[in-house]
């Protein structure tokens, strides 16, 4: 029998596109990295695995999801996919689609899930930026499930946190990044501890 010291450790799978990527800036620099340092230092039975693609879109999650559950098989996935969907015009119930796809392949391997929500740019016109945005609060609604309004928040339309390309957040903006995502993990990380020990 396998003494508990030995215990597996519990995996956060970050699941996201360039913003999770670390797209343009050093890795150790990257929010996935800041957290891991922040989570670590308080749930030592913790880490995080980063399966994040520059220019991933919903659609490409769908199709690797299974794969990367049974790689990994994480507890927690930190879910952050639309954007380039969003950029790139596609259709809000495809979006929808693909994204509920991938909680619910979660839920069935009782994976929890932190749905990290996501904005465009006016210019894409109010009626489907609205649209968009709603997705991800209809997601977390239908599907009982953590959320994150805005991973940008806070700084997303100061132009001094984001990169020559200005969609990119830089190096300034990264921890920012980590202080939203860890407002909402840090409940679920929390809740997860006490679960555990209140088993026999």
């Amino acid at each position: 029998m396998t003494p508990a010291i030995f215990a597996a450790p519990k995996i956060i799978l970050v699941f996201g596109d360039s913003l999770s990527a670390g797209y343009g800036i050093p890795a150790e620099s990257s929010w996935v990295s800041l957290l891991t340092q922040r989570v670590q230092s308080k749930f030592a039975e913790y880490q995080i695995i980063n399966a994040s693609i520059s220019g991933e879109t919903t659609l490409g999650g769908r199709n690797r999801i299974k794969q990367a559950l049974q790689q990994h098989r994480p507890d927690i996935i930190i879910l952050e996919l639309g954007a380039n969907d969003g950029l790139r015009g596609a259709s809000i119930k495809s979006i929808h689609d693909n994204l509920a796809h991938i909680i619910e392949i979660c839920q069935q391997n009782n994976t929890l899930v932190l749905l990290v929500g996501m904005q465009l740019p006016p210019n894409y016109g109010i009626t489907y930026t609205k649209k968009f945005q709603g997705i991800f609060s209809q997601l977390a609604e239908n599907y009982q499930i953590k959320s994150i309004p805005f991973l940008l928040a806070g700084f997303g339309d100061k132009h001094e946190f984001f990169q020559a390309d200005g969609i990119h957040p830089n190096e300034m903006a990264q921890h920012n990044i980590v202080e939203n995502i860890w407002e909402v993990l840090l409940i679920m990380l929390n809740d997860a501890h006490v679960a555990t020990r209140a088993e026999p």
